[in-house]
Order: C-alpha cells, then structure tokens, then sequence
C-alpha cells in the first residue's frame, strides 16, 4: 500500500450494513508512501496515526500536476493548522458531487461551518470535497443530503436525463393556490424559466432562458432574432417551477404580461451589473428583454397533511 498526502484513506465496515470511515491523509512517516500514515478523518476532524490493515485501501487524488514524496510531510499536530484541503496549483478541478453540494449549500444559504456541523462532519473536509474531485463515501453522502435536504441520488445527479415527474403520486396530494407574494418569493432572483414565444412559422414554441428579477420584472438577455427575440413587443407568458421528485410535490408559477427590448444604457447596465450569470446557452446574448407581470398567478402541491 502506497500513498501520498492529500489522498483518501478508507475503512470498509465488517458488519453488514455499516457505515465505513473515511479521511485525509495529512501526513507521510516514509519518503516512499508505505504505512503509517496521519488521517484526518472526515467525522471527527481528528488527526491520529494509522496502521492500516486489510479493511482498508486508498483512493487516489488525481493531479494534473506530478507528486512527490520526498518533502517533509507535516506531523499530526502541525496538520490541524495546515490548508491541507487547499487546492494546489494545476490540481484537477471540483469534482460533479462537489459542485453539486456547493450549489445547493449556497442555494439555501448555508456556510460550510453550518452545512458541516448538520452533517457531523469537519468543515474542512465539506471544503476538500466541494473544491477537489472526491469520491466520498455512501455514508458521507447520506449525512450531506440529509443535511441539505435532498437526496443521495440528486448529488450524485442521478435521474439528469429524466424529465421530473416520473415517481409515484402522493397518497393524499393538496393542490393550492399560490398567493402573488409567494410567487415573488419562489421566482426569487434569477434561475432557469420558460417562456411561451410564436415560432417564425406562428406555431408556439416554449423555450428555457437563464433569468435575473429586477425591479419586479423579469429580465433576460438574448440575441436579435433568435426565437425568444420575438417576444419583444408582445404579451408573453413566463413559467417557473421546481420538483422534488423524492417527495412527489412541487409548485409552478406563471407570469403573464408585455415584453419589451431594454434600451435605456443605465438600465441595460443595471441589468448586466446584477446578472448572476451568463447565459447557459452562450454565444452573444446581449439583448436584454423585460416581462413586466400583469398577472402572477402559481399553484403548489403538497401532502394533504402540511
């Protein structure tokens, strides 16, 4: 068994259905990467000497830059103070679960501090894992969904191909109205939408566009004539929603009113100023459209007793 610093140390369970252990190796005691070594481990944030038997193996952290071993490795006491989980320079990026948790930690406005102490887990080891490629564990992942409030299979991404809906109604569903001040807040300040546009050939097409909420308005940048363009000078319906597929609920909002080109360079420069992100699709998108709602209306589906 070799290793270097910065790989992940794994403790395989004996007993069925247990949960194994897992950490970071923080430090080496031999230049060619044989046991023992210190562990930071992943649960606790305590860092120990370990002899690793057969229960054990090593995930490899790749890099794209070439690893010595021939450095002093810093001793347990010295790895508590050490950046151990900062990325190096050329190191591979984050890996797809750790986007995922890093999205939807600070979709709810979570701190690592906060999401890791709901995980029961180091904070230093949430940030190892939301900027490096990892392979955390099953049970590391159960204790991140569980604390986020989502499930393994969508941090994992599992079900990305699917389109939403395809799990089993709830026993007892309740569909409610949304009010105009719960459809404000659902829209909140930007994400991914629908809009109904008429295609060239004056059948209705719907499309998606990454969208920003200015002003009470619903903006989005796109390009002269393209197919969401047309929505330029027309009354318009705009529709967002969210499924929790695990949980069969849901909600929709619906926004109809007049589109308009934004024009007015302060206003376009407000609007790039506070744009969350460019658009999903690239290329030049650099006319803003403006939805100014009529009417907002919105539905929600929830368990009967809630």
């Amino acid at each position: 068994m070799r290793a270097h610093v910065g790989d992940q140390l794994v403790i395989d369970s004996t007993k069925t259905g247990a949960a194994r252990r897992d950490g970071e190796i923080v430090g080496l005691h031999h230049e060619d990467g044989t046991p023992p070594y210190d562990v930071r481990w992943s649960d606790t944030d305590e860092v120990t000497l370990v002899f690793p038997g057969p229960d054990a193996h090593i995930h490899h952290l790749e890099s794209a830059e070439p690893r010595t071993t021939s450095a002093p490795q810093p001793d347990a006491g010295e790895a508590r103070g050490a950046s151990a989980v900062a990325p190096p320079t050329g190191a591979a990026g984050p890996g797809d679960i750790g986007r995922r948790v890093a999205v939807e930690r600070r979709r709810q406005g979570l701190s690592r501090e906060e999401t890791a102490g709901r995980a029961r887990m180091s904070p230093d080891y949430l940030a190892y894992l939301e900027e490096r490629p990892a392979d955390p564990t099953f049970a590391t992942l159960i204790r991140l969904a569980d604390a986020l409030g989502t499930s393994v299979a969508a941090l994992r991404g599992g079900g990305m191909d699917l389109p939403p809906g395809q799990g089993h109604a709830l026993l007892h569903p309740r569909l409610r109205d949304l009010s105009p001040e719960e459809c404000r807040t659902l829209l909140s300040t930007h994400g991914v939408g629908r809009i109904a546009v008429p295609a060239s050939d004056g059948r209705p097409a719907v499309v998606p566009v990454n969208y920003e909420i200015v002003d009470d308005a619903i903006a989005f940048r796109t390009a002269p004539g393209s197919l969401t363009a047309a929505a330029a000078g027309r009354e318009v319906a705009f529709e967002v929603d969210h499924v929790d597929e695990d949980m069969s609920q849901g909600w929709s909002v619906l926004a109809v009113g007049p589109a308009n080109v934004v024009t007015e360079p302060e206003a376009v420069r407000r609007l790039t100023h506070h744009a969350h992100t460019r658009p999903w699709a690239g290329g030049e998108r650099e006319m803003w459209v403006s939805i100014r709602p009529a009417t907002l209306t919105g539905r929600r589906i929830t368990p009967a007793d809630q």
